[in-house]
């Protein structure tokens, strides 16, 4: 895991932001992790995992809340290059 796949995106303070990506100053204070350990973490397990099976993976090991493992793997997804 030497360069992102996925770059986390600049949030400014206070804009609105929707999508996945809208849940991600949620979980950086939550888990106390900054959301590209998150990104990169889903990006190489999506090599070889489905969606679902990601999901559980951030839920069972990291003990993310379902919204939240599912908004970091949809974003990894939708921001993959091809």
């Amino acid at each position: 895991m030497s360069e992102h796949r996925v770059t986390a995106p600049t949030i400014p303070e206070g804009e609105k932001v929707k999508g996945p990506a809208s849940y991600f100053p949620s979980i950086e204070k939550t888990y106390g992790r900054p959301m590209q350990e998150w990104l990169d973490l889903v990006a190489d397990r999506l090599d070889t995992e489905r969606h679902m099976d990601v999901v559980t993976w951030l839920k069972t090991e990291h003990g993310l809340g379902h919204g939240h493992a599912n908004a970091i793997v949809a974003y990894v997804k939708a921001n993959l290059p091809a």
